[in-house]
């Protein structure tokens, strides 16, 4: 772990070094930010899950960039979160995740204290080489029900996207329906006692339109989904490069709710119709304030 840290200080510096003034006050602002976090760190300056903010001090910058300068990231009612544990719900489109990392960046940037907003990533991301441990240092786990109900009884603010593949891959014609919300998340609530926030996403659905989804080709080489888009695969590589759309990112009153995680799904799906009522409320409410896609 030493020379992990040793390494990271070394590039840390090294980049800092290079980057042109308004980018070194503006990583001032990352580690500032980073510095008021609330986690409880060990000696070695990791959280029980493997996050580091010191990792995060060095590698945050682009996305903040993102945040700041492409999608030009604006953020209404982050004061209404909670403290402590709490689940964010969101809409989830683009073909590519940008919108959980636009999400993070205003927990960390915008929220006070700042918080970390743990992602709860797929299945495969541990047997990646390298990036299982980018991930962890980065606050996201494998989204287990076990792992995220250890992070919400530990106080933890996770971040969910109950449409999953079927909201992130939908086409031009279908945006901001909301598909299918998954139960997973409710019952986690249920269980441990954690208010949810809703939260409206307004831009992610423009920054990669997706004209169609080739579900059969998609499933021979074991992937959830392969989107056609304006710009991939027309483009190769660069065609996963998002448009600047600007993001209005709207979060709701936290809900509170009781009962039987371990109710039948009837019941639990009339508590989870509740949540995507909210977010297709704080959709219309981020529809209807924007003047255009990209201002």
């Amino acid at each position: 772990m030493a020379v992990e840290g040793g390494v990271s200080r070394a590039l840390g510096d090294l980049v800092s070094g290079l980057l042109p003034l308004s980018m070194r006050e503006l990583q001032s602002q990352i580690e500032d930010r980073l510095a008021k976090l609330p986690n409880r760190f060990n000696e070695f300056g990791y959280d029980p899950y493997g996050l580091s903010p010191e990792w995060l001090q060095h590698s945050v910058l682009p996305v903040v960039l993102l945040y700041r300068y492409w999608f030009r990231c604006r953020v209404y009612d982050i004061d209404r979160l909670p403290a402590g544990r709490v689940l964010l719900v969101a809409n989830h489109a683009g073909q590519l995740p940008f919108d959980a990392a636009m999400l993070a960046t205003a927990m960390l940037l915008e929220a006070d204290p700042p918080r970390i907003a743990r992602g709860m990533g797929e299945y495969f991301i541990p047997r990646l080489p390298f990036f299982s441990v980018l991930a962890s240092r980065g606050g996201a786990m494998v989204g287990t029900p076990t792992n995220c109900a250890h992070m919400l009884d530990s106080d933890e603010c996770v971040m969910v996207f109950p449409e999953g593949v079927r909201g992130i891959s939908k086409t031009w014609p279908h945006r901001y329906e909301l598909q299918r919300f998954g139960l997973g998340f409710m019952r986690l609530a249920l269980q441990t006692n954690t208010p949810i926030v809703p939260v409206g996403i307004v831009g992610s659905e423009e920054q990669a339109p997706g004209l169609a989804n080739l579900d059969g080709l998609a499933r021979r080489f074991g992937l959830p989904a392969l989107p056609v888009t304006l710009t991939f695969p027309w483009l190769g590589p660069l065609g996963v490069i998002p448009l600047p759309a600007r993001y209005h990112i709207v979060f709701g009153e936290p809900l509170h709710f009781t009962g039987d995680a371990n109710d039948e799904d009837t019941g639990i799906e009339e508590k989870v119709e509740r949540v995507k009522a909210a977010v297709e409320a704080l959709l219309e409410r981020g529809l209807d304030g924007r003047d255009g896609v990209f201002r």
